[in-house]
């Protein structure tokens, strides 16, 4: 029972440290124009 003092703060710490990557990401502007770099690749005519 103890065990769980520590997992449940931990758990959270990480859910947060997710997220506050992935608004990182967003405000950066990582998922702006996905289809941009699919088209990058391709012959251009």
């Amino acid at each position: 029972m103890d065990i769980l003092f520590l997992l449940i703060p931990l758990s959270v710490a990480l859910a947060l440290a997710i997220l506050g990557a992935l608004a990182w990401a967003v405000w950066r502007g990582q998922f702006e124009a996905l289809d941009a770099e699919g088209e990058r690749i391709l012959p251009g005519d």
